[in-house]
């Protein structure tokens, strides 16, 4: 009876196509939201860490395809998996900047300290690896 219950279940929620296009919402939806931050407010605090650390300030820009440009293809569903590796090389250059000296350490309420940056690290490259399945505004799937 069980097993006749969990086949059912599992039947009903097979719908992989469904899940890569929440997983797409979540990833690129969530990331959307850091980068409209800084689109409006700008990239200044982020130019002067990179000036900080010897690089031109200029390439702050970049964080505007990893936290703009790569989400809306990913939601859209269009160059999906080079968007979201595109997003997680972000990650990887947010951790560098931001996140490395709290690698092994824990925020005020007891979560890992970059938390975030791993959940959209491994969320970008669940993307990638997955694609983005049948919703998606590319009707080729060469540009999915």
């Amino acid at each position: 009876m069980v097993i006749k219950l969990l086949n059912s279940v599992n039947r009903v929620l097979t719908h992989e196509d469904f899940g890569k296009f929440l997983l797409r919402l979540a990833v690129g939806g969530l990331m959307l939201f850091h980068g409209l931050h800084k689109l409006f407010a700008g990239i200044d605090g982020i130019s002067g860490m990179l000036i900080a650390k010897g690089f031109p300030g200029f390439i702050a820009y970049g964080v505007l395809l990893g936290e703009v440009v790569a989400p809306c293809l990913i939601i859209l569903g269009i160059l999906t998996r080079p968007a979201a590796l595109g997003l997680a090389f972000t990650m990887v250059v947010a951790w560098l900047m931001v996140g490395m000296g709290e690698t092994w350490t824990l925020d005020k309420t007891g979560a890992w300290a970059i938390e975030s940056l791993v959940y959209f690290f491994i969320g970008a490259l669940a993307v990638a690896f997955l694609g983005a399945g049948r919703y998606s505004v590319a009707g080729n799937s060469a540009w999915r």
